[in-house]
């Protein structure tokens, strides 16, 4: 398959150069580094959030940086978890004194890592906490669960509740609230090719799809037959519901998530049915975000995201957002 690279393996600096390039009045890049932060970083009086994982799932993490959002993002190679050296040098750009929250996606290299930035950062006098986000349903165990497109929800909630001068104790509160009430499921229509070898992360006949998957190239759960955009809408609703609890008066926001193949016209045409399944069960849709928000590398699927809202969480997800790929 051809690709708009020059040589893998500068795909990672050249790609946050280029990110740089196209918001240099807000984002700027950390010398010798995978980080890119605010423009303003840090920012007095506010806790600061610090996402990243593996590159090939943009616009994450690098898109949501921005007020309202996140104050850094650290990328690794693809599908690698970024080195704890690199996530305590945002951690250390970041922080004004008032804390950082490191939201981190549910993967062992990433938990780690991060983890041992964390103690390098404690070590140094700043405070932090963390966040493991969970919502991928496809994985039974909920400790073991993936963090997938939900984390978009995680930063801009979270995010959000920093903005208000909330403490490092509280905006951890309330990305943990979101985690809680967020769920996701996807399904891949073809595989990914890693850049490096060329080769998919799965086998796919042309008259199958893959239930479950992962943003990483993983396989999922189950091979299924082609499917229609209302069969596979069907399906992930009727996965998702029971595991959000919702109760009568219960609203949700919706997030379809293309991984980054799957044009938005498809994408509109899978959410004109969910729309229509979360109707007819008597589920009250808030909020919905149809497009690119998690993605894998140039698969071809895409998630679906619900979070039980509260009036909290409906306050946060409504307030102002500068990020380049969520405005608000």
């Amino acid at each position: 398959m051809k690709k708009l690279i020059n040589q893998p393996e500068q795909i990672i600096d050249e790609m946050l150069d280029g990110i740089v390039s196209a918001s240099p009045s807000s984002v700027r890049r950390l010398e010798d580094t995978t980080v890119l932060v605010r423009k303003d970083a840090p920012v007095d009086g506010k806790v600061a959030l610090i996402s990243g994982g593996g590159s090939g799932h943009e616009p994450a993490h690098a898109g949501y940086i921005g007020k309202g959002m996140l104050d850094g993002a650290v990328s690794g190679e693809v599908f690698t978890s970024p080195t704890p050296d690199q996530v305590l040098e945002a951690i250390k750009a970041t922080d004004s004194g008032s804390g950082v929250l490191l939201v981190i996606k549910n993967y062992s290299g990433d938990v780690m890592n991060f983890d041992m930035a964390a103690e390098l950062a404690e070590a140094e006098g700043i405070e932090t906490a963390q966040v493991i986000v969970r919502d991928d349903i496809a994985v039974d165990d909920p400790e073991n669960r993936r963090g997938v497109a939900g984390t978009i929800y995680v930063h801009k909630i979270a995010g959000a509740k920093a903005e208000t001068g909330a403490s490092l104790e509280e905006v951890q509160a309330t990305a943990q609230k979101v985690i809680d009430n967020a769920r996701t499921m996807g399904v891949a229509l073809s595989p990914c090719i890693m850049p490096t070898s060329g080769e998919p992360g799965f086998e796919l006949a042309d008259d199958e799809i893959e239930l479950g998957i992962g943003i990483h190239g993983e396989a999922g759960i189950e091979k299924r037959k082609q499917m229609t955009a209302d069969e596979i809408a069907a399906e992930l609703v009727e996965r998702l519901l029971p595991e959000v609890d919702l109760a009568d008066q219960d609203e949700v926001a919706v997030m379809v998530n293309g991984m980054g193949a799957t044009p938005e016209m498809e994408l509109h045409v899978f959410n004109r049915k969910v729309q229509d399944l979360l109707q007819e069960k008597g589920v009250k849709v808030y909020d919905t975000i149809v497009g690119n928000f998690m993605t894998s590398l140039e698969m071809a699927g895409c998630s679906l995201t619900l979070l039980k809202l509260d009036d909290e969480l409906k306050e946060l997800l409504d307030a102002p957002s500068h990020a380049a790929a969520f405005k608000k």
